[in-house]
């Protein structure tokens, strides 16, 4: 009996201790959880943001997701550029550049570009090579330094103020070339070619003009020319209003120009689609569930006459959902060279301190299902031809094939139209 006893009290005893420890790890990791630095406390709101959000959580147990997170908390993280420096090692093995930590100053600049008409810099698109991972140039802004500079769609960002943008990364090399109006900025250029070159680029505010329109006039037919710069907020109410005044010109067919759009809210992109077509699949996207959502455009349009798109290799993500969207439906031929590839979606979440993380959400299709990350679309026509220095301009050669195309098909209508009217005649 003693025996038993005794060993009851053992048993008594170790169940006491283990509540005891198990309830001390416990209240320790509350104090460690109530203790959270500021600057850790940013590390884990945007892991937990990035958890929720990315496209593709099978990448997670690859890399060991969780395993990143405790690591990277387990770091000296006093400061919150420390924070945003571990941040972009732990999004690193994700190996997605649109994925990423926005300082406030990059934050600031990239919601401007997305809801406003200016933004301060040198006007670079930039995106980075998947086979190489070298940042590239997507597209030059209209009357930026870097269009005068001469920098082009396709060329590769060597270095900035001497870094590497190898060492850099592509968010931080984007960081690098922001600033403020009349500071500069020394950047090594290499071409498609290999020619490397350096340019002393100032920085200054640069006039985004979403929408630019005009009417263009030869012997027999009057055609409209619209171009869209970037998608931000306030450019599908402004192309209804630029389709309304051509309309009311009467133009007779339309020239959409799309060349250098890097794209921008993916949302204003549908929209304008929308406008163009009737009762039509814009685009297909696939969230992280695997879940594919179609979006359809409704039956009123602001423009349903004969339209040419043109593309270059500048054109990309929201301007490849609408050139497919266009070109997918037979609703316009797309004119120009293959686009640039992007078909990946990002969303913007804040975090403290008025930074932000941009999260890729989805992938998107064509409405035949083609998939455009890292290939692009192939336009209807190719043109072998220099890009004019001004888009629209008279000596905008891209422009003047587009309107002889229009006419053509115009003339063509004409006859058919006519042909009947004979036909009855002679019986």
């Amino acid at each position: 009996m003693n025996s038993s006893f005794n060993k009851f009290l053992i048993f008594k005893t170790m169940f006491t201790a283990l509540l005891i420890i198990v309830f001390s790890t416990n209240f320790l990791l509350i104090e460690r959880v109530e203790a959270l630095s500021d600057s850790k406390q940013l590390v884990l709101d945007a892991w937990t943001l990035v958890n929720e959000g990315f496209y593709d959580p099978e990448k997670f147990d690859d890399i060991n997701w969780k395993r990143i997170r405790q690591k990277t908390l387990q770091k000296q993280i006093e400061t919150s550029e420390e924070a945003y420096l571990a941040i972009e090692d732990m999004l690193r093995p994700l190996e997605d550049p649109y994925t990423r930590v926005l300082r406030p100053k990059d934050y600031e600049l990239l919601k401007s570009s997305n809801f406003g008409s200016e933004i301060n810099g040198v006007g670079l698109q930039l995106g980075e090579e998947n086979d190489s991972n070298k940042v590239k140039v997507v597209s030059t802004l209209g009357g930026s330094p870097a269009e005068e500079a001469g920098i082009v769609s396709g060329d590769f960002i060597q270095k900035v103020d001497g870094i590497s943008s190898e060492e850099l990364g592509l968010a931080n090399t984007a960081s690098k070339l922001r600033g403020e109006s009349g500071t500069k900025v020394l950047v090594e250029i290499s071409s498609e070619s290999g020619e490397i070159r350096e340019i002393d680029l100032e920085r200054r505010s640069v006039d985004l003009r979403p929408v630019r329109t005009k009417r263009l006039r030869d012997d027999s037919h009057t055609i409209g020319y619209l171009r869209i710069t970037q998608f931000s907020e306030s450019v599908p109410k402004k192309v209804e209003e630029a389709l309304q005044e051509l309309k009311e010109k009467e133009v007779e067919g339309l020239i959409l120009d799309l060349r250098n759009n890097s794209g921008g809210l993916v949302s204003s992109g549908i929209a304008v689609a929308d406008s163009l077509l009737s009762e039509k699949p814009i685009v297909e996207t696939k969230n992280r569930n695997g879940i594919k959502d179609a979006i359809t455009s409704q039956q009123e349009t602001s423009y349903d006459g004969p339209m040419v798109t043109l593309v270059n290799k500048g054109t990309a993500s929201a301007s490849e959902i609408l050139a497919g969207s266009l070109q997918d439906n037979g609703r316009s031929i797309l004119m120009g060279v293959q686009t640039y590839g992007k078909g990946l979606i990002q969303s913007l979440k804040s975090l403290g301190e008025n930074s932000g993380v941009a999260i890729t959400v989805a992938s998107y299709l064509t409405p035949k299902g083609n998939n455009i990350q890292g290939q692009g679309i192939t336009p209807d026509k190719l043109l072998d031809l220099p890009d004019a220095s001004e888009y629209g301009s008279a000596e905008d050669k891209w422009v003047r094939n587009a309107e002889l195309f229009l006419d053509s098909f115009l003339e063509k209508e004409e006859v058919s139209i006519q042909t009947p009217e004979i036909s009855n005649e002679e019986i």
